[in-house]
Parts: structure tokens; C-alpha cells; sequence
């Protein structure tokens, strides 16, 4: 975001623990404090005898099925890490170490709610050294000819967000949503958005090692037309809600915040993370500016 002048990192050390919603497996999530220009780095604690970090960029995904799965050369790998890159992308946070004993980051409530909360508590820490942006200059789209495209094109400021689902259950349909990121838009409308999953594909996923974690206290499950999750739905447009916070997670893969319109029809994880790769291979889509202090020419 623009407003940001500085590079950001926390204050304080903190910790969660929960589950991952595909391994099923309890692990520990630690945010550390991190220097300047170190970006984003994942490490593995559990881990030894080979190279435990991970950068969080674009080049480091490794496998995009229903998540974000970041791997080195090591075949280390931290999956589900959408919803911790979305918070980090909305706060600012340019650099932090995340410790995860485990292979899958905590699903927590199945938002990024939990890991608001976590930032706020830690605080947040400016270092000094101005920030990076990745600036869109030019109209890029990309097809999977499947009937989803996700583009970016040029904007004054910030990060626009728009994007539309259309879902065979009535319940859901068709869902539009045109936003500005911001500390307010996100923690009012993105980070509380649930991700959801259909009761006929969840066997179909477990059979393929996915979703055995998940449950109605971390994901919205739709049963043909109606919600299986007493509670119901925190907003009528929650849905297409997730899809936004998906998006602010895999478009901070560009190791800086976007300054750009991004559209997302049907997308998805890999639909991004291709975006990502079509725009930085051709220097003319982009420019990378730096933040000037007040004073500075």
C-alpha cells in the first residue's frame, strides 16, 4: 500500500498453534522480527540436516492444488501460506522470519482473522529503509482457456481488487466484489472470509491427501443449497470474499506490495502465481519504485 514509506517488520515475537487443513497434522507458527530487505523467509523447525528456509516468492511455489505450497531446493516444502501472506500484504510487513514445525501452516478459523489478531499484538516495527514496490505498467492476463483468466493492469495507487465466482450451488452462484486494499478493508471485509469446500468433492480430496483437516470449525462446507456450518455465513459475500483474500496472499509473491487492478474471474491459486511468472518476464509490464521519505528528491 502507498501509504507504507517504510519497510516493516514486528515488534514482538509470537506464536499459535493449530492444524492444517489438508495434512491434518497440529503445528506450531512463530513470527519472528526480521532485518531489512530479508523479505519474507518460511522456515521448516523441525527440519535439520538441509537448507530449512524458503523464500516467499513467485519462483519458490511448487504446487498450487487447492493452496499456496512454497519449496527450496531441498524438496522442503510449507504449504496453505495464503492466508499469512494475505495479512502480511495487507499490513506492510516487508520482512519476518515464520518458523512452522511442520509441513502445512495452521489453518487457524480458516481466515486470516486469527492472524490479524496475532499481528496486532506483536506490533509492528518501521526500519528505516525505504520500501519496494512492484508497479504494473502495462495490461497483463492470463487464460488458462478453461474459462478463468486473473489479469493486472496499471493503477495510481495501491492495490484494486475485483473478481467474480460462479458456483453451481445456489447458495453461492454468481458473487462480485470491487475493493481497495486497506487496513480497513481487510480486516472489515477480507481476513474474516472463510475458505469453503463442497460436501461431494471433500472424499474426492482426502483420497488425494487433501482436506484432512478440515472441518466445520475452520472452513465453510455447502451441502447442494444451504450451509452445514450452524452459525451460517459471517457475510453475504463471503465467499467471493475468500477468493480476494487468496489473491492479496498469492500477489505478495512478488516480494513487495502490488500497485496495480487486479481481476480475477473464476481464478485461483495458480492462476496468480502463472500471472506473477507472465509479468516479471517482460521488464516492460513492470517498474519496481521506491518509497521517498518527505524531504527526499
Amino acid at each position: 500500500m502507498t501509504d507504507t514509506i517504510y519497510q516493516k517488520t514486528f515488534k514482538e515475537t509470537l506464536s499459535a498453534v493449530g492444524i492444517g487443513v489438508h495434512s491434518g497434522a497440529k503445528a506450531t507458527i512463530t513470527f519472528r522480527p526480521a532485518p531489512a530487505n530479508t523479505g519474507i523467509i518460511f522456515k521448516r523447525t523441525d527440519v535439520t540436516g538441509k537448507n530449512n528456509e524458503i523464500p516467499a516468492t513467485y519462483q519458490y511455489v511448487v504446487d498450487t492444488r487447492m493452496c499456496s505450497c512454497f519449496g527450496n531446493s531441498d524438496g522442503v516444502t510449507v504449504s496453505t501460506a495464503e492466508h499469512v501472506m494475505a495479512a502480511l500484504h495487507a499490513y506492510g510487513i516487508s520482512n519476518a522470519y515464520i518458523e512452522v514445525n511442520g509441513p502445512e501452516i495452521p489453518i487457524m478459523d480458516g481466515s486470516a482473522k486469527d492472524f490479524a489478531f496475532l499481528f496486532d499484538c506483536a506490533g509492528l516495527s518501521e526500519q528505516r529503509t525505504p520500501q519496494k514496490f512492484l508497479k504494473i505498467k502495462r495490461n497483463v492476463k492470463f487464460d488458462d482457456g478453461k474459462g478463468a483468466t486473473a489479469s493486472l493492469s496499471p493503477a495510481d495507487s495501491g492495490l484494486e481488487l475485483s473478481f467474480d465466482i460462479e458456483f453451481p450451488a445456489k447458495i453461492i452462484g454468481h458473487q462480485a466484489c470491487n475493493l481497495k486494499l486497506t487496513p480497513q478493508t481487510f480486516k472489515e471485509q477480507i481476513a474474516i472470509a472463510r475458505t469453503f469446500g463442497m460436501k461431494e468433492d471433500i472424499e474426492r480430496l482426502r483420497q488425494i491427501g487433501l482436506a484432512r483437516g478440515g472441518s466445520l470449525d475452520n472452513a465453510i462446507l455447502v451441502d447442494k443449497d444451504k450451509i452445514v456450518n450452524p452459525e451460517g455465513l459471517r457475510e453475504p459475500k463471503e465467499f467471493v470474499f475468500h477468493k480476494v483474500l487468496d489473491a492479496v496472499g498469492d500477489l505478495y509473491q512478488a516480494g513487495m506490495p502490488v500497485i496495480g487492478r487486479f481481476y480475477g474471474n473464476k481464478s485461483g491459486h495458480f492462476h496468480t502465481n502463472a500471472l506473477l511468472k507472465q509479468v516479471f518476464s517482460d521488464k516492460r509490464n513492470y517498474e519496481i519504485i521506491e518509497a521517498k521519505p518527505a524531504g527526499k528528491n
